[in-house]
């Protein structure tokens, strides 16, 4: 019986860490909220200096022509721009 105690202990703790961390909280996209939220209170467009031909791309649906411009502009990678030109 006291090993089963142990063990349930344990298991449980390492459920509650798998729970409680940054990633299973979605931390991520909660941050990304908070900060659209500060723009929009101070009246900033978070598409400010956004080169309007990739704004044309996604708009048009053209989604890797305007990954590709913004890598050519910025020089980031391809995760960062993909995620930058989804995030418009």
């Amino acid at each position: 019986m006291d090993a089963t105690f142990w063990l349930v202990l344990v298991l449980g703790l390492l459920l509650m860490a798998h729970f409680l961390s940054p990633k299973a909280r979605g931390n991520n996209s909660r941050l990304e909220w908070k900060v659209d939220l500060i723009l929009k209170h101070l009246g900033i467009d978070p598409n400010q200096g956004v080169d309007e031909k990739i704004m044309e791309l996604m708009k048009a649906g053209q989604k890797i022509e305007a990954i590709k411009l913004y890598r050519e502009q910025t020089g980031v990678g391809l995760k960062e721009a993909k995620d930058y030109v989804e995030s418009l």
